[in-house]
């Protein structure tokens, strides 16, 4: 694995029978390659992660996966509504989903605390009314 492998997906908003297709691609794609379990996990769940929060929140959005020979990137980007407050987004529990979400099993708050927990780095821009972007390096 020399050269950098690029990965790029689209997301739906509000389609939640596609929805983890891209995670689950990309986690097939390294076991193939033959990446480490625990870092194909790692790269799964977070990416999975921000790829809900893409169908709830965000009316979708694009993901770039970057696979070079030190690193998973993953660049999450939208033009939904932005976060308000990051700080309280990041707070496990807190939730702005609504109910019919919630009642669907999604919406629990756990988004972007497990994309934190599961990358070793994670930065998020985010501007109300233009969108967020979310970057995530899991390291080899």
């Amino acid at each position: 694995m020399s050269d950098k492998i690029v990965l790029t997906y689209q997301v739906s908003a509000d389609d939640f029978t596609r929805a983890g297709e891209a995670s689950s691609d990309v986690k097939s794609k390294l076991k193939k390659m033959g990446v480490k379990p625990e870092i194909v996990r790692k790269v799964a769940i977070a990416m999975y992660e921000g790829e809900i929060n893409m169908v709830i929140h965000a009316n979708g959005g694009s993901i770039d996966v970057i696979i070079s020979p030190t690193e998973i990137s993953m660049i999450l980007e939208d033009k939904g509504p932005g976060i308000e407050d990051i700080e309280k987004a990041m707070q496990a529990g807190y939730s702005t989903a609504p109910d019919n979400i919630r009642s669907l099993g999604f919406g629990a708050g756990m988004g972007l605390p497990n994309m934190k927990k599961y990358s070793d780095e994670m930065q998020i821009e985010s501007q109300i009314g233009t969108g967020t972007k979310v970057t995530m390096k899991v390291f080899l």
